[in-house]
């Protein structure tokens, strides 16, 4: 393989398997010249208390992101069962267009033949009239071969060439590989900008100051915000992750960057770069809502007595709101979409008990506020909560409805109680704001009548391995 001029090839890694394990495989990587960037991974997406949470292929959030933004092609490397289960769950959540793969056999990643084949792909996939960027994921066989995604060139006819790692073994859980590839893009598209004119995105950008929501978001959400800033004379920008790569400009053009998804740390960096302020916290419930205003509108330098015009306009509706839809659940709340938090917090507001909120990612100071104000109600907040915590926890709360992942959600139904997945509640619904608390608290509602029928259920059916039919838990 020839490399660019002036730059050296890492030595030739031996081929590692992914049967070789976690700590077999990051110790491949370093040897392979992957120490920097595995580093970088654990400064910003931290382990513990134990290894990782219990969650589906992390790279599925690189890939996520790519395929929801439009002119942006994907290419995966990896091995081949790691790629068929991705682009199957890409396709299951909606994907409407093909993944690239460059496959490879241990001779090719002994030699180099599978970086070659990279960049032939990418050459291949390089088409200006189509394509603003093309994104190559490098998977965990891959990286710890030390396959070099950074000596890829940059551009191509002007299509920009983004390579990045997305181990398993480095990257705990696939919010955060969102922000990986969504960070990437962020500090491609800030230094296209610093260095001169850019597009602009393709719906203009309102006049003004304007505010960067960060997360992915119900659809119905980003007006609802928009409608609160309103009376401050604020906007909202195009949100990250873009949908467009035009749209990476218009989000970095902002006053204020909100943090309302806590874990987009790349992201969070980036924005910090262009000299945006950070605001931690979203607009969930009343309390939220309103500790969220007074941070926006400070860090906007807006007056105090617009800032209340603002406040009073919001809270009002969603006062009502929470008095049209009140719960008395008993709940614990656990997922891995990183707005945990958020959702027991505005639950919690409508008058349910929530002792225990479990999320898989990590403790940053965006979601400071919402874990300050939770464990000051009593709940215990577990950051990088395991399947096992979560279970521990909804035996020793006794809930009426348990909210978290699949496997949570399954033991639940086991023991005969009612469980919805939180993915499936909070996606599909809107949070912030009225619209929030006029679904969520709804939702608690239907599910929590279901117990009478999953106790008919289990007892119905008998335990496996067993003679005796199964008994209800009583909980």
């Amino acid at each position: 393989m020839s490399p660019p001029d002036g730059i050296a090839m890492p030595a030739k890694p031996a081929a590692t398997g992914c049967h070789g394990g976690a700590e077999t495989m990051q110790d491949a990587a370093r040897a392979a010249g992957k120490s920097a960037m595995l580093d970088r991974l654990a400064a910003d997406y931290p382990k513990g208390p134990h290894d990782q949470p219990q969650s589906m292929c992390p790279a599925f959030g690189s890939l996520r992101v790519g395929l929801r933004m439009r002119r942006v092609a994907t290419i995966l490397s990896g091995s081949a069962c790691c790629v068929y289960g991705l682009t199957f769950t890409s396709h299951f959540y909606g994907a409407r267009r093909s993944v690239g793969y460059v496959p490879f056999d241990s001779e090719t990643l002994v030699t180099g033949q599978l970086f070659e084949d990279i960049r032939k792909a990418v050459r291949e996939t390089a088409r200006p009239a189509e394509y603003d960027a093309v994104v190559v994921i490098n998977l965990c066989v891959p990286t710890a071969s030390g396959v070099p995604l950074d000596l890829l060139p940059k551009e191509i006819d002007g299509v920009r060439i983004i390579g990045i790692d997305v181990p398993g073994f480095g990257v705990p859980t696939h919010a955060e590989a969102k922000d990986v590839l969504a960070g990437t893009m962020l500090r491609y598209a800030r230094t296209e900008a610093e260095a001169g004119a850019v597009a602009s995105p393709r719906t203009k950008l309102a006049d003004g100051q304007r505010v960067t929501l960060i997360g992915e978001l119900f659809p119905a959400d980003p007006p609802v915000v928009a409608a609160m800033l309103a009376p401050m004379g604020l906007a909202i920008g195009p949100q990250i992750p873009a949908r467009e790569w035009r749209d990476l400009y218009g989000a970095l053009d902002c006053s204020i960057a909100a943090a309302v998804h806590p874990f987009y740390t790349a992201s969070i960096r980036e924005f910090a770069a262009a000299g945006r302020a950070i605001v931690g916290s979203a607009p969930v419930g009343e309390s939220a809502t309103a500790d969220w205003l007074d941070a926006i509108g400070k860090a906007a330098n807006i007056s105090a007595k617009t800032i209340d015009i603002a406040k009073a306009q919001a809270l009002a509706p969603i006062r009502a709101a929470m008095a049209a839809n009140p719960t008395t659940a008993r709940l614990i709340v656990s997922g891995y979409e990183g707005s945990e938090l958020l959702v027991a917090r505005l639950l919690m507001e409508a008058g349910a008990t929530v002792p225990y909120v479990g999320t898989a990612l990590p403790r940053t100071e965006w979601s400071e506020p919402d874990r300050a104000w939770l464990e000051a109600q009593g709940t215990h907040v577990q950051y990088r909560a395991s399947l096992e915590q979560d279970i521990a926890a909804m035996r020793d709360v006794k809930p009426d409805l348990a909210i978290g992942t699949t496997p949570l959600v399954q033991a639940a139904k086991e023991q005969g109680t009612p469980a919805v997945y939180f993915t499936n509640m909070v996606s599909a619904r809107p949070v912030f704001g009225t619209a929030g608390v006029a679904a969520l608290p709804g939702i608690v509602a239907t599910q929590c009548k279901g117990r009478e029928r999953f106790s008919r259920m289990v007892g119905f059916f008998e335990a496996p391995g067993s003679t005796k039919p199964a008994k209800a838990e009583v909980v």
